[in-house]
This record gives structure tokens, C-alpha cells and sequence, in this order.
């Protein structure tokens, strides 16, 4: 799990972000150090929660096994995944995240409404990494 990216569970789980006090600019992943936005005369960073909710803005897949930092284990055959780019309903930025384990690009189009749901990246006997899933709305988890 990467820390104070996102929290919670179910219903109640969000991507967490930061905003900028002076120019309301918004990034994920958060910001903790300064406002990136190059006309900002800077301001306060507050963490906020995200918009649930989204629109496919891209997709594609991975077919391919990604070199290391990526955690996955070269014993067993990779199993591609889709990848989706989210234009947020709110906040109008673009987050990349893998799609719900049985989407695939087949089931995805440009516009079509996602929210995010919490998510297994890997686990093994003595740890769950987690992260977050875009799931296409009206698809049960």
C-alpha cells in the first residue's frame, strides 16, 4: 500500500489528493511540498478526498510482464490486465489505475462512467499490498 494515497473500505473508499489554498489546483498522486502549478504564488496544501467517480478518458492492456519494482512472480504465467485513464467527475484530472480483475478492454469505452474501488496489487502469507481498481458503474465487485 502506498501511504495516504487513498483510505477507507466499500462505499467509503476514496483516493486522497491534495488542493492548493491559493490557486485550488488539485493533484494525485498527493503533494505534500509545494503547489506545481507554475503561475501559483504558492499556498497551503490540504489533503481532500477524491471524486468516487469518473469517465474513461483512455484505455489499454498490458500484455507484457513490467520489470522490477513491479511486484509479480516470474513463476507463474502473466495474466495481462487493462489499464484505465480517469478524467474524475469533480476535480477534472486524470488518474491511471488497473481496471476490476475481469475487465478487460473489450468491456471498456472512451466515456463510459468508472468509480474507483479498493483493490490487491499482490499478497503472500504475510502481506496484502493494496491499492485501487476502476470498476465500470452497475458491475458488481
Amino acid at each position: 500500500m502506498v501511504t495516504d494515497w487513498f483510505t477507507g473500505d466499500g462505499d467509503d473508499f476514496r483516493l486522497l489528493g491534495t488542493r492548493c489554498s491559493a490557486c485550488a489546483s488539485v493533484f494525485f498522486p498527493r503533494e505534500d511540498g509545494h503547489c506545481r502549478n507554475p503561475g501559483c504564488p504558492g499556498g497551503e496544501l490540504e489533503e481532500v478526498p477524491l471524486s468516487r467517480r469518473g469517465r474513461v478518458w483512455s484505455y489499454t492492456d498490458s500484455r507484457y510482464r513490467p520489470p522490477s519494482p513491479y511486484v509479480s512472480d516470474p513463476e507463474l504465467p502473466w495474466e495481462p490486465y487493462a489499464l484505465i485513464a480517469v478524467e474524475l467527475e469533480s476535480e477534472r484530472i486524470v488518474v491511471l489505475g488497473q481496471a476490476v480483475p475481469g475487465i478487460t478492454v473489450a468491456d471498456l469505452a472512451v466515456g463510459m462512467e468508472v468509480e474507483v474501488v479498493p483493490g490487491v496489487l499482490d499478497e503472500d502469507t504475510e502481506t496484502t499490498w493494496t491499492t485501487w481498481h476502476w470498476r465500470p458503474t452497475g458491475v458488481a465487485a
